[in-house]
């Protein structure tokens, strides 16, 4: 017995561990499931885990001849299950989507988290080198395959009374200019109440500046438009 309550509490803060470590590494950058969240995640896992692998043994060892057990069961259950939490962690933003990616390492963290309770140690150590790798130096690689220019700002002042935000993104996308990140503000010139956007763009090859202006000021509430505006 205690030989066992060792194996489980090393199993334990290995598993918090790992799982903390890519937790730091999200919460490094702001996202909204951090270090508790992927440490937590991982050692419930975990915990699971060895309650598949020692949490019925007596009874086991009483009704051998009656019960036919798969352990494997509790843990497809996590892996299953833990989607809930990852798809808290994705928000939209207009035509843009953020989180996935931590979405996705909730999920790896809760794989870890249940090999480590099965004891496969090198499985769950490598697992998480290879998630920090990821993470931390492979980040910008997907840009290299993107047929489009660097990310450009573009600034729009809009009539609150007519907003047509929505409209704008549409239109966007249909000269397929890629929305990634939209901030907003309301400001008061003294003659109307304007809603000013500052929208994180990439434009695709071949777009010109003048036509994407020309396109957008047929929206009635756009007052102003600039790409790439100076910050005051």
């Amino acid at each position: 017995m205690e030989y066992e309550s060792i194996t489980i509490l090393i199993r334990l803060i290995l598993a918090a561990f790992l799982a903390g470590v890519i937790g730091i590494e999200r919460e490094s950058k702001g996202h909204p499931a951090g270090f508790r969240t992927h440490m937590l995640v991982g050692t419930g896992s975990c915990l699971v885990m060895l309650l598949a692998l020692f949490g019925f043994q007596d009874y086991l060892n009483q009704n051998g001849d009656l019960v036919a057990y798969d352990p494997s069961r509790l843990a497809s259950y996590v892996i299953s299950g833990i989607g809930f939490l990852g798809a808290g962690t994705i928000i939209v933003q207009g035509a843009s989507i953020r989180g996935l990616t931590t979405a996705a390492s909730i999920w790896i963290v809760a794989a870890i988290g249940l090999t480590i309770g099965a004891g496969m140690f090198f499985a769950g150590i490598a697992a998480t080198v290879l998630v920090l790798t990821s993470l931390i130096f492979l980040s910008h690689v997907d840009k290299w395959f993107k047929n489009v220019s660097d990310t450009d700002v573009l600034f729009i002042a809009m009539d609150k009374k007519a907003n047509e935000l929505g409209e704008t993104i549409q239109r966007l996308e249909s000269m397929k200019v890629q929305v990634q990140k939209i901030k907003g503000k309301e400001f008061d010139n003294d003659e109307a109440l304007l809603l000013h956007y500052y929208i994180k763009i990439q434009l695709p090859d071949g777009i010109a500046e003048t036509e994407l202006y020309q396109s957008l000021y047929k929206i009635e509430s756009i007052k102003e438009i600039e790409l790439n505006p100076s910050y005051d």
